[in-house]
């Protein structure tokens, strides 16, 4: 584990995206924009490492959230194998960076000191005024401009324990779950539940969490990379600037999550939020369970659980099979269920069905139920010839018709619910494609053609 630390603006989350490659922490002018620690996989010439952003570094926070801060860069320190302590050379050697300096000598871990912003000749002759800190190991980088990050990465490698290395890149995980929702419905609180320590800084203020966190965690010999997000506000609500792009990884994880954990508050049940926010796991055919949380807050009885039921279910009528889970992280009740019902949810969505049995079903369906005809005219009749299962994660079924024009909705969601009713899908996201026979026919020949 490498761990960046810093104060504050000395673009410890430009740093963090160069190595990976990609944006994917927020990177902002406002000092404070990361709060959580972020953790990524990275790995240079095949040296695997993960890598860990942090806030800033203060001499005094004031303030929960900024204590909480402190204690999250505390955490990775702790717990990181290498350390690197980046500083800014526009601004010089500052009180905090000696305090630091003079924390990191007494420790036992490699240190490597990133100067960063060093992109001309006049900022790398300032840059020498830190090797008053008295770490050894000196690097000059720009983040921005791309500029010494490779030789840091090699140093970076150089000091990684070598026994790790052997076990860091064991499997992956199983499956994604994103925890999404309003702001303020205990989200995080959720997830330092379930992962058993502060992953997420807790506060009553909404838009505490910024960055989407990534946390492997296990459960019953299951790998999965649990999710916590930023709480999305309806559109017109959102604010420029860190929060649009909070909101933006809130998304982007549903879109990369195999299942969608929409955490609601018990004393404000379905919003219209919230039924936004399925929607956006509906669209793109994840798995969707429904937490209740804060359920510690209500008065608690068989009838109070059905009216909360139907009122979830009336709310998003357009996914009636999703499975609703009562929890409370306070508490801690309903996690180890609600954990359960997501991985029999991902193993749902695994299920593959067998081409015969698929005809059989649609031969029981058809002669149940003839498909329309279009103005009564037998010749404008959807003639199905065939359905096979192409794809998992969601399932998806595709049918072959002589025309898809031909296809009423009503009659398309008949066929869904034959197809749960006989194979057990009750709880999961069904695709259904229909193609012309020419298209499929042809599909088919292309697919025999590559295999030759």
């Amino acid at each position: 584990m490498v761990a960046i630390i810093g104060r504050p603006n000395v673009g410890k989350s430009s740093l963090f995206n160069r190595i990976l490659s990609r944006r994917h922490a927020i990177v902002s002018e406002v000092a404070g924009t990361t709060r959580d620690r972020l953790i990524a996989q990275a790995s240079w010439k095949g040296r695997p490492f993960l890598l860990v952003d942090t806030g800033g570094l203060e001499d005094d926070p004031d303030g929960h959230i900024p204590q909480r801060v402190q204690q999250q860069a505390d955490m990775a320190m702790g717990a990181a194998d290498v350390i690197v302590f980046l500083t800014d050379v526009i601004e010089g050697v500052t009180a905090t960076d000696e305090a630091v300096a003079q924390r990191l000598r007494r420790t036992d871990k490699p240190i490597l000191l990133a100067v960063n912003k060093v992109d001309n000749d006049n900022r790398e002759l300032a840059a020498a005024e830190f090797f008053g800190l008295g770490l050894n190991d000196t690097a000059f980088i720009s983040a921005y401009h791309n500029y010494g990050v490779y030789d840091l990465l090699e140093r970076i490698v150089e000091l990684l324990p070598r026994r790790e290395l052997a076990d860091a890149w064991d499997g992956g995980p199983e499956g994604d779950a994103a925890a999404d929702g309003r702001t303020n419905v205990g989200k995080s609180m959720l997830t330092n539940a379930i992962i058993g320590e502060e992953r997420s800084i807790v506060s009553p203020v909404a838009g505490t969490t910024r960055d989407a966190l990534d946390t492997a965690v296990s459960y019953r010999d299951h790998e999965i990379t649990l999710v916590d997000t930023a709480g999305i506000r309806r559109p017109g609500q959102v604010q420029r600037g860190i929060e649009k792009y909070s909101v933006l990884r809130a998304v982007n994880a549903v879109h990369r999550s195999d299942i969608t954990l929409l955490i609601t508050d018990a004393t404000e049940l379905a919003t219209a939020q919230d039924a936004h926010i399925a929607g956006l796991s509906w669209d793109t055919n994840r798995g969707l369970i429904v937490v209740v949380n804060k359920w510690d807050l209500v008065n608690r009885n068989r009838f109070r659980m059905e009216r909360v039921l139907h009122r979830v279910r009336e709310r998003l009528h357009f996914m009636r099979y999703v499975p609703v889970c009562f929890t409370s992280a306070l508490t801690g009740e309903g996690i180890e269920e609600m954990l359960d019902t997501a991985l029999s949810l991902w193993q749902e969505r695994q299920k593959r069905v067998p081409y015969r049995d698929l005809q059989y079903l649609l031969a029981d369906a058809v002669s149940t139920h003839t498909p329309p005809s279009q103005r009564g005219n037998i010749r404008n009749r959807l003639r199905i010839r065939r359905v096979r299962q192409v794809a998992v994660n969601p399932p998806t079924f595709v049918f072959s018709v002589n025309d898809p024009k031909l296809l009423h909705f009503s009659y398309q969601r008949y066929l869904e619910n034959q197809i749960r009713d006989r194979f057990g899908f009750d709880r999961t996201h069904l695709r259904l494609i229909f193609r012309p026979e020419r298209a499929e026919k042809s599909s088919r020949s292309g697919i025999r053609n590559r295999a030759r």
